[in-house]
C-alpha cells in the first residue's frame, strides 16, 4: 500500500509519489546549487582580499623635479653657446627642458605655472634664420610690437587656439644670431613677464654674435 498523504484522506498512488519524489530532488539540487555559489563568493572576496593585502602600502612616489639650470650647463657645454633661462616662481612645475636637435636645433622648456594657467613654453632656436618663428607658429598672426625691459618682441595672436595647439598668444624677438619664442595657453601677462625677464639673457646673447 502506498503511503497515506493526509491531505488526500488515502494512499497515494504511484504517479503522486514520482512527482513527490521529483519535486523533493529539485528542491534539493537547488539548495546545493545556492550553497555552491555562496560558497565561490565568499572564495573570490577571499582571493581579492588576499591580493588587497599584498600590495605594497605608502606613497607614490612623485617623479624628480627637473633641474633646468643644471641641464642648460651641460647643454651649453656640448653646443659651446649660451642658451636662455628664465627666472620663474619655485612653484611652477618644469614639465621638460631639453635640446632638439633639428633645422635649426632648439633648446626648449615647458612650464606648467599652475593654478589653471595652462602651459609656457620657451623655445630658443639656435642660428635660426627669419622664417623660424613664423614656421614654428603657422596660425599665428602677427600683433604689436611689444617692448619689455627695453627688448622688442613681436606678438602673435591667434583667432582659434584649439586649432594652434592650444596657443593662445606669443612673443618672439632676435637674440644676437638666434630666435627666442614664448608661446602657450598661460595668460598674456604672465609670458610678458617671462620675457621681461629674460632681457639680460637676450642682451648677453646679442653682445656675443658682435
Amino acid at each position: 500500500m502506498g503511503r497515506v498523504v493526509a491531505e488526500l484522506g488515502r494512499p497515494e498512488t504511484p504517479g503522486e509519489t514520482a512527482a513527490r519524489k521529483a519535486e523533493s530532488s529539485r528542491i534539493y539540487r537547488g539548495s546545493q546549487t545556492m550553497r555552491n555559489l555562496i560558497a565561490a563568493l565568499i572564495a573570490t572576496v577571499g582571493v581579492v582580499l588576499i591580493i588587497v593585502l599584498m600590495v605594497p602600502r605608502g606613497e607614490i612616489e612623485r617623479p624628480s623635479d627637473i633641474d633646468v639650470a643644471a641641464i642648460a650647463e651641460r647643454v651649453e657645454r656640448d653646443i659651446k653657446h649660451p642658451v636662455v633661462v628664465p627666472p620663474v616662481s619655485d612653484e611652477w612645475r618644469v614639465n621638460s627642458a631639453k635640446l632638439v636637435n633639428g633645422a635649426p636645433s632648439t633648446w626648449e622648456i615647458i612650464y606648467a605655472p599652475g593654478d589653471g594657467q595652462g602651459f609656457l613654453r620657451v623655445s630658443q632656436g639656435l642660428s635660426a634664420d627669419e622664417g623660424w618663428a613664423s614656421r614654428e607658429l603657422p596660425t599665428g598672426k602677427l600683433g604689436e610690437i611689444v617692448t619689455l625691459d627695453g627688448i622688442a618682441w613681436q606678438s602673435y595672436t591667434f583667432s582659434d587656439p584649439s586649432k594652434a595647439g592650444n596657443i593662445s598668444y606669443a612673443l618672439s624677438t632676435k637674440a644676437g644670431i638666434d630666435t627666442v619664442l614664448i608661446f602657450g595657453s598661460s595668460p598674456d601677462k604672465l609670458m610678458k613677464d617671462t620675457a621681461s625677464k629674460l632681457a639680460p639673457h637676450i642682451e648677453e646673447l646679442k653682445e656675443a654674435a658682435q
